[in-house]
């Protein structure tokens, strides 16, 4: 299947062309934003540097999407969620609390949450 053709960046005055949004240096700059000024302050503290640790060695641990293999799919995951949330609803980081999902799995759990991600 071939590929979509590239794009400009859609950062004001950027040319480069790109297969995304931004560019690479310039989507590094809107998340910078993003983290910065729209994002829960308290978000950083619980998604540092520990939590990126806890994350990778939990992925490394079930590397398949735990909702796709109880379907009987063989999906990589892509992400580790937290089944009760960190912060107000009491969740921690304890491998009981986590389950490796693939982004579509995410999505769907989220939206029948009415969550924003």
């Amino acid at each position: 299947m071939p590929y979509k053709s590239k794009k400009p960046c859609a950062y004001s005055g950027c040319s480069k062309l790109t297969a995304t949004r931004y560019c690479p240096e310039h989507q590094r700059l809107v998340n910078q934003h993003y983290n910065k000024y729209q994002r829960d302050k308290n978000h950083n503290k619980r998604y540092g540097s520990g939590w990126e640790r806890i994350s990778k060695a939990y992925r490394r641990a079930n590397p398949l999407c735990e909702k796709c293999k109880a379907e009987g799919k063989l999906v990589p995951s892509e992400l580790v969620h937290h089944k009760v949330k960190l912060g107000a609803d009491g969740g921690t980081n304890d491998p009981d609390n986590l389950e490796s999902l693939c982004w579509s799995c995410h999505s769907r759990h989220h939206a029948k949450q009415g969550d924003n991600f």
